[in-house]
């Protein structure tokens, strides 16, 4: 082996450079004076980067990206380690438990038919889990335990629908839900009319929200989705917009709203003709 060979490493590496990272004496200033709050937004953020990688179809970039966020549950449970509540070790048995348990036909005896049938039973085993928990815990336990409030909010409205669904509390026809929307909006649009309880507007403006994503779910649309290529879909026309004005020698700021709708009515027909 030569000096320049690539070094080879494997998790165990990665447990120790972490723990060097983290040490009192010797290790980086930045690592040491992190906790669990100041890494969670980090954590968040390369799990969206993973995506972000996913929807590019990069590869390469799919395997840094993975690796980042492996570096987050490292660097949690060399925190919890230090804290003396769990190790890797422990986040690794504890994983590895869940998977055997709730895939009793892989690594058991049991029989699954199809996909959607280990995704009912899925959904059991995790009902039966949450009811041991909050047994053990003396609370009652809830069709809604174990949705995380850390959840974008669009996704967290639809999986506690779904649990809603699930013990019957859900509109059995997607008009009822229309209804419901109509409902909604025009009780925004009298609390947004008298402008004086900027509360009451933003809690109505949340309910028309909570049922736009009830009426997402009940027609398989995934709002989150929906709303990322709406976002990406003005980003492209606004841009459009940019360019077509760049041509004019001009800025946004020095147009008019009239201008640039013109323009953007243009863009939008020049992306459907194409």
């Amino acid at each position: 082996m030569t000096d320049d060979s690539p070094l080879i490493y494997d998790i165990n590496d990665l447990l120790y450079i972490m723990s060097k990272l983290r040490d009192p004496k010797s290790g980086c200033p930045w690592d040491i004076e992190q906790t669990f709050k100041t890494i969670a937004p980090y954590t968040i953020e390369e799990a969206y980067e993973v995506d972000e990688a996913i929807r590019d179809n990069d590869m390469p970039a799919l395997k840094d990206e993975l690796g980042d966020l492996l570096f987050q549950t490292v660097f949690h449970g060399q925190m919890a380690k230090e804290a003396g509540h769990f190790t890797f070790h422990d986040i690794v048995q504890n994983i590895s438990d869940k998977m055997v348990r709730r895939h009793p036909h892989v690594f058991g005896n049991g029989t699954i038919k199809d996909a959607d049938a280990q995704t009912h039973a899925w959904e059991q085993q995790k009902a039966k889990e949450r009811k041991e928990k909050a047994k053990a815990s003396g609370t009652v336990p809830s069709a809604l335990d174990g949705v995380s409030i850390a959840l974008p909010a669009t996704l967290r409205a639809v999986k506690l629908q779904k649990r809603a669904a699930r013990v019957g509390f859900d509109w059995p026809e997607t008009l009822q839900v229309l209804d419901k929307l109509k409902e909604e909006t025009e009780e925004l649009v009298e609390a947004a009319s008298k402008a004086n309880n900027q509360d009451h507007i933003e809690e109505e403006f949340g309910d028309l929200m909570f049922v736009m994503c009830n009426l997402a779910r009940h027609l398989k649309i995934d709002p989150e989705e929906a709303l990322r290529s709406a976002n990406a879909k003005f980003t492209r026309r606004f841009k459009g917009v940019e360019s077509e004005l760049q041509k004019l020698d001009k800025t946004p700021e020095q147009s008019s709203l009239e201008e640039m709708d013109d323009l953007w009515n243009k863009v939008k027909e020049r992306e459907k003709s194409n």
